[in-house]
């Protein structure tokens, strides 16, 4: 996400890193390259020249922080105002006091309105809501379909009527909140393949009959500076309230993400990062001017790992590591919970100092749903019960086998069986390092006495194993031609 912007911009400040002191020419030469930067992220120009002013405003002749390098006081600038570019804040939803709240997701044709809508509704509803789709979109082949298989998907209902007026199924979806006690109501709307009167009366007449709480426009991140105008005509149609940017996960240059809220004054609330339902998160504007600044989003990742990783299942596996008895079969669960977490390329942005690690693993997947995971997986699956606890008893007519099963060769499942023995090696390693230290602390005085204490054993940290994959997956991978 925002690798081309990220790299661009990180390269112009890597110049002031080594001045002792910045003149007005170093910082001069600094901001046009960041200006180059954003202009070749498709940002509109006017926005980048307004930044560029309020940047330059405030770091030159200014006094640098004690506790900062010139260089450093100068990224701290430009990463408080790309953040106030962007909203400053997290912007939250217009939560009515009455329910149902009512929500109208509107867009052009093939932006992800659908899905997004989908995944809004299981956000709302692993916040204690109990939310209720509306399909509203009587045009596009097979749109109520589509909803109704992610809403089953997303175990939310979604209403319906066997009506070709949109008005009037809006309307009545608040009868059916009403009924099924749903305190939030989520409508899909049409969309069109470009913006045109029908389509914005459609959306006016819908607007005025119910009244929304919040009106999200749906926008693709990854049409660029096109997604500014789109959002421009919507909100002087409608007056948005928010927007959704879907794909961003994929955007490299970023300027959708940098532009909308300088044009149109609306901000973006929640963006895409994939196509599971679980992928939709709220828009941080401070954390994600540090990512792009390569100063991580920790955050963000501790809560994308509190809301997948289950802590009964992360004690489970600590204690079996304790144990020495971390088998291939807790090994497979491990990779079935830090798949969810996302793709390892996302995961290296929001650690502080890894950003650069991505162009280092060149030609290595990152897709934690990429094709040398699922071969992982396959292979575990096909072994035995028996194979997965003990892969000592795994000689050579078992590997032919465990191949043929999962449509790999010998040397994979040769390659997998050896690192996962490393990995455990490494755990050992581990537990042992950890125990002596908690040793070292027990011991004082000059003659070394060890100071009795309850707690003797070592404090692991949970998932700790999770280090080891990320190893694995960042150096002798499997399947790596």
């Amino acid at each position: 996400m925002f690798e081309d912007l990220s790299q661009n911009i990180q390269e112009a400040f890597r110049k002031l890193r080594g001045h002792g002191k910045l003149t007005d020419d170093d910082i001069n030469k600094a901001l046009k390259d960041v200006r180059m930067a954003l202009l070749a992220a498709d940002v509109n120009y006017k926005i980048v020249r307004d930044f560029e002013k309020a940047v330059k405003a405030r770091a030159i002749g200014t006094e640098i922080l004690s506790n900062l390098t010139p260089a450093q006081s100068v990224i701290k600038i430009v990463n408080e105002e790309l953040a106030n570019l962007m909203g400053g804040k997290a912007a939250k939803l217009n939560i009515s006091s009455r329910p149902p709240t009512i929500i109208l997701m509107v867009g052009l044709q093939g932006s992800g309105k659908t899905t997004s809508a989908a995944k809004l509704a299981l956000q709302m509803k692993r916040q204690g809501k109990r939310p209720a789709l509306v399909a509203a979109d009587i045009y596009r082949p097979a749109a109520i379909k589509q909803l109704q298989v992610v809403g089953e998907q997303a175990d939310v209902p979604v209403f319906t009527e066997d009506i070709k007026d949109a008005v009037q199924i809006a309307k009545d979806s608040i009868k059916f909140a009403d009924k099924h006690a749903r305190d939030v109501l989520i409508i899909d709307t049409a969309g069109r393949l470009q913006i045109d009167e029908r389509l914005m009366q459609e959306l006016k007449d819908i607007k005025e009959t119910v009244k929304p709480h919040e009106i999200l426009l749906v926008v693709d991140s990854m049409i660029g500076q096109e997604a500014v105008n789109v959002a421009e005509t919507f909100h002087n149609a409608l007056g948005i309230d928010g927007v959704v940017l879907t794909k961003l996960d994929g955007d490299a240059r970023g300027g959708a993400a940098l532009s909308i809220k300088a044009a149109t004054g609306c901000p973006i609330k929640f963006v895409g990062m994939g196509e599971k339902l679980e992928a939709l998160e709220i828009f941080h504007p401070d954390r994600m001017a540090s990512r792009i600044l390569g100063m991580g989003d920790v955050l963000s990742l501790i809560e994308k790992a509190q809301s997948t990783i289950d802590a009964k299942t992360a004690e489970k596996m600590v204690k079996k590591i304790k144990a020495d008895e971390f088998t291939l079969q807790d090994f497979l669960e491990q990779l079935q919970q830090v798949k969810k977490l996302g793709s390892l390329n996302d995961l290296l942005g929001m650690v502080p100092g890894l950003s650069g690690l991505k162009k280092k693993l060149t030609g290595v997947d990152l897709d934690l749903d990429g094709k040398e995971v699922k071969h992982m997986e396959a292979i575990i699956l096909s072994m035995t019960p028996k194979e997965r606890a003990d892969t000592s008893i795994i000689d050579a007519k078992r590997r032919k086998r465990i191949a043929m099963g999962s449509g790999t060769q010998v040397a994979d499942v040769n390659k997998l069986l050896k690192q996962f023995d490393e990995m455990r090696k490494m755990m050992r390693k581990f537990k042992t390092s950890q125990a002596q230290q908690q040793t070292s602390k027990k011991v004082k005085g000059k003659k070394g006495k060890i100071k009795k204490g309850k707690n003797t054993k070592a404090k692991m940290p949970t998932l700790p194993n999770l280090s080891g994959l990320l190893g694995q997956l960042g150096g002798k991978f499997p399947f790596k031609k």
